[in-house]
């Protein structure tokens, strides 16, 4: 037995099936306008969430997987080449110059495999770690910092604040994004101050000449009609879906569960999926929002205003959590074909990583190899802190 309180099993409604449709008689007033316009962005931000999510659901746990198979493997293949070049170090015929190459190559490893329990690694970082090393490297770790120091306050416009205090590029780096942000949020907040003073002095305003006149202010008259407006949408429903007017047990269950999504909505004030499900349950027409007058309708929108924002923010959260999953630009509005490819950009970029490394240790099996070898890599970390 299906209740004929209920939509078809299956059938999803639209909001744009609540929009308040132009007459011939009677054009859309602004109000039906800003209510239709909040519909149609209600459900334009919640299909780009689904949409996302479901495009992230096929992709990322292969992704992640195939990620961390490639790191795992290029870790695999970096402590390798870290012992053999320190096996290398006690027994081949390196000059001087070569001597300290191979020895800033090996601590770079270390360093790439810091994170490791491994204690053959600690072994060697505690063998590697000389004062004269050390030394050694802060220098050129100092040059770096110094180096980007320039870059960086060349984009920011300003000096690093104490920049004495960071003597690494990553250091430098860090101290770099954080006055950027600081920057940012300063900027910000000079912009919500404006904005929060013009709206206090605007409400202001309208409260004063309210006074003035023995009127209420119209935001508290909106603000006292969405409550009503969502009261008397929640009451219907409540109504319409009480379990305990329902003899059959298996509608009883159906219900139970509608209602269940009726609370959570006018719990959060979710007045778009409450008009929703009342057109599904009651069967009100979607034309009974056309005879609603102005006001009810600028009610009702700033409670679809409310639901605009907490989706934007949804949107935004759920971008940047899987931009950082991923480790590729997410965005709602981009082509999911386009978003895959980049996927498997990334992945065959870190394929390309560990086979390079494999390819390097095949090759430095030869020591005229290792020689050449141990120069290039020298010249590349030079030319990538430069």
């Amino acid at each position: 037995m299906h209740s004929s309180l209920e939509a078809p099993q299956g059938v999803a409604i639209s909001l744009s099936a609540l929009m308040v449709q132009p007459s011939d008689q009677a054009p859309l007033t602004p109000a039906q306008q800003r209510f239709n316009a909040l519909l149609a962005r209600i459900e334009q931000l919640s299909g780009h969430i689904e949409r996302l999510q479901a495009w992230s659901d096929r992709h990322r746990y292969a992704h992640i997987q195939a990620l961390r198979e490639s790191v795992q493997l290029a870790q695999t293949h970096r402590k390798s080449l870290l012992l053999f070049v320190h096996e290398r170090l006690q027994t081949a015929d390196f000059t001087d110059r070569q001597q300290r190459m191979a020895r800033g190559l090996v601590r770079g490893l270390i360093d790439q495999l810091a994170a490791s329990a491994d204690p053959q690694i600690q072994a060697l970082a505690d063998l590697y770690v000389s004062d004269e090393e050390t030394q050694e490297a802060a220098e050129e770790q100092a040059e770096a910092a110094q180096r980007l120091r320039e870059r960086i306050e060349e984009a920011l416009g300003q000096p690093i604040e104490k920049p004495g205090q960071y003597q690494t590029p990553e250091e430098m780096m860090q101290a770099g994004m954080r006055q950027w942000q600081r920057q940012q949020e300063a900027d910000e907040q000079r912009k919500a101050a404006k904005r929060a003073a013009k709206k206090a002095q605007k409400q202001a305003h309208k409260k004063s000449a309210a006074a003035e006149k023995g009127e209420v202010p119209p935001a508290l008259l909106r603000e006292v009609d969405a409550k009503s407006a969502i009261r008397t949408v929640f009451r219907q429903l409540a109504s319409a879906l009480h379990p305990d007017r329902e003899p059959d047990e298996q509608e009883r269950l159906r219900k139970t569960a509608l209602m269940s999504e009726v609370n959570a909505a006018y719990e959060k004030n979710d007045l778009s999926t409450l008009l929703r499900l009342q057109m599904q349950v009651t069967k009100v027409n979607p034309q009974n929002s056309a005879r609603m007058a102005d006001a009810q309708l600028m009610a009702m929108a700033s409670l679809l205003k409310e639901q605009v924002t907490a989706l934007e923010d949804d949107l935004d959260e759920l971008q940047s959590r899987l931009s950082r999953e991923l480790c590729v630009p997410v965005r709602a509005e981009a082509d999911e074909v386009v978003m895959t490819q980049a996927l498997q950009r990334i992945q065959a970029d870190q394929r390309h990583s560990a086979d390079s490394l494999a390819a390097d240790l095949r090759r430095i099996q030869n020591d005229a190899e290792l020689k050449r070898w141990l120069k290039e890599q020298w010249q590349l970390a030079k030319a990538t802190s430069a």
